[in-house]
């Protein structure tokens, strides 16, 4: 049996300039909630200087553990507000090679 590996989330959220710290506000409060769920490494926002998106880049133990947390009734129901104001496209990928200054 081969142990399930690490993916990496990386969720590009869209929004009017308007509603960006509304969409922050919305994706920190569904941060807090996924922190809690089994499978769950890490996770970072990050504020478009052009003010019309916000990334998410996230870890999670498995892409089965990313696949319950996407189910989970509170997760459903934090994306409720963040689908009024935005768009999103959320892609895993195989964590890469990390570059740190030499």
């Amino acid at each position: 049996m081969t142990e399930a590996a690490p993916v990496v989330l990386i969720n590009v959220f869209k929004c009017d300039p308007a509603h960006q710290d509304a969409l922050m506000e919305h994706l920190t409060a569904m941060a807090r909630i996924q922190s809690g769920l089994d499978g769950f490494i890490s996770q970072t926002l990050h504020r478009g200087l052009n003010g019309k998106v916000v990334a998410n880049h996230a870890v999670w133990a498995s892409a089965e553990a990313w696949k319950a947390m996407s189910r989970h009734p509170a997760i459903a129901a934090a994306m409720g507000p963040i689908m009024t104001i935005a768009t999103f496209e959320p892609h895993l990928y195989d964590p890469g090679e990390v570059f740190l200054p030499t």
